[in-house]
C-alpha cells in the first residue's frame, strides 16, 4: 500500500503539489494523467523517496518515508523499479551493463544469470542483441525501451513508469503495453504510469487519477473517466477546445 496524505511540494514559489491525497493499494495498477507541467513527474519522485516533500507523509506499507534518511531510504528504494522521462541512463555504461545495474547493485545473482536476464529482457522490448552498444548509438525510442527493460530487469514490487511509450510509434507501443501488463500480472507488482497518451493508458490501467493545479481532481475507474462528473477532467481526456480547462 502506497499512501499520501497532505503531500505539499513547491520551488521557490512555483506550489507544483498542493495538498495531495492518495492510496494506492498493493497490487494496483494506477494511471496518472494531467496537462503539461501540472507536476506528474514530481508527484511520482515523491512517492519514491526521490524527493522529499515539504510537508505531509508518504507511506509504503507502513513505513514513512518523509522521516527516514538517504541511509534508511535505501532498502525502501530496492523494492521499487522507476522508469525515468529522460532515460536517465548511464552514458558510460553499454546497453547490456545499464540493464544489468539493478542485479548487479543488489548482488548475489551469477554473472552468467545477469547476462541471460539481460538478453531476454531486451528480447522482450525488441531489442535483443544490443547488448554491446552504448546509448549514443540509440534513437530516443531505443533508449526508452532499455529504460523499461532496466527498470522490471529485477521484478520490483513497485514499478514507475514515466512517460513508457514516448516517442513510440503505435504498434511498438502496444507491444511495450503488453509487456507491462504480463510482469504486472505474473508479479503481482503495483504499478504507477505517466502517460500523455491516455487512451492507451487507459487500456493498461485500471484506475486513474488526474492531476491538475497542484491536487487530484479525479481518482476512479479508467473505463469510466471521459464520464467524469468534473467538467476539468472530461474537456482534458475528450480534447475539446472550449471549456474551464485553463491552457
Amino acid at each position: 500500500m502506497i499512501e499520501l496524505a497532505a503531500v505539499k511540494k513547491r520551488f521557490g514559489r512555483h506550489v507544483v503539489l498542493g495538498g495531495i491525497d492518495l492510496e494506492i493499494p498493493t497490487g494496483a495498477c494506477l494511471g496518472i494523467i494531467g496537462p503539461a507541467a501540472s507536476g506528474k513527474s514530481v508527484l511520482l519522485k515523491v512517492m519514491s523517496g526521490l524527493l522529499r516533500p515539504d510537508t505531509g507523509t508518504v507511506k509504503i506499507d507502513g513505513a514513512d518515508l518523509t522521516s527516514r534518511s538517504e541511509e534508511g531510504l535505501a532498502p525502501v528504494r530496492a523494492r521499487i523499479g522507476f522508469l525515468f522521462q529522460n532515460y536517465a541512463l548511464f552514458d558510460f555504461m553499454t546497453v547490456g551493463e545499464n540493464v544489468a545495474f539493478p542485479l548487479t547493485r543488489r548482488g548475489g545473482v551469477p554473472a552468467d544469470e545477469i547476462t541471460a536476464r539481460v538478453a531476454a529482457r531486451l528480447r522482450a522490448v525488441g531489442l535483443g542483441g544490443n547488448e554491446a552498444k552504448l546509448p549514443s548509438e540509440l534513437s530516443g525510442g531505443m533508449k526508452k525501451r532499455v529504460g523499461i527493460a532496466r527498470a522490471t530487469i529485477a521484478l520490483p514490487e513497485i514499478v514507475i513508469y514515466d512517460e513508457p511509450t514516448a516517442g513510440l510509434d503505435p504498434v511498438t507501443t502496444s507491444k511495450v503495453y503488453d509487456l507491462l501488463r504480463a510482469d504486472q500480472q505474473s508479479t503481482g507488482a503495483t504499478v504507477i504510469a505517466v502517460s500523455s497518451d491516455v487512451d492507451a493508458l487507459c487500456r493498461f490501467v485500471d484506475t486513474v487519477a488526474f492531476l491538475y493545479q497542484g491536487v487530484i481532481r479525479y481518482q476512479g475507474p479508467a473505463a469510466t473517466l471521459a464520464d467524469a462528473p468534473d467538467p476539468v477532467v472530461r474537456q482534458f481526456v475528450r480534447g475539446e477546445l472550449e471549456g474551464p480547462l485553463e491552457g
